[in-house]
């Protein structure tokens, strides 16, 4: 079983950032998609950033601009840089790999995901 550790929620004001951190014990072969998602389905996640195995991004739009997600491949580590906090941003985060992305919509299938961390941005 995979284990997923979330780091970096919190509470900020309006205009304020974050940085959300997520260690893999282990990232199987399969799954080549990294990524944040917020509260969604557990099988299909409607996602925030996502990030391929060859190091492409792709952002939901309402965050594009704001948020850079980033990876340390070697430390099988995750990151959401979290900028120009709006108070529309407030929500639990999931941060997962899959080995599917219907990337139209950034909606990840099946993988590993955390638990989930909260962040809430007041106004």
């Amino acid at each position: 079983q995979v284990s997923v550790v979330e780091s970096g929620g919190g509470s900020v004001q309006y205009g304020g950032s974050l940085r959300l951190s997520c260690s893999f014990s282990r990232v199987d072969a399969k799954n080549v998609y990294w990524g944040w998602v917020r509260r969604g389905p557990n099988v299909a996640r409607e996602g925030g950033a996502a990030s391929d195995s060859k190091g492409r991004t792709k952002y939901a739009d309402s965050v594009e601009g704001r948020f850079t997600i980033s990876r340390d491949i070697a430390k099988n580590t995750l990151y959401l840089q979290m900028d120009n906090l709006e108070p529309g941003d407030t929500d639990i985060y999931y941060c997962g790999v899959a080995p599917r992305l219907v990337e139209s919509r950034l909606i990840f299938i099946g993988g590993d995901w955390g638990q989930g961390i909260q962040v809430t941005v007041s106004s």
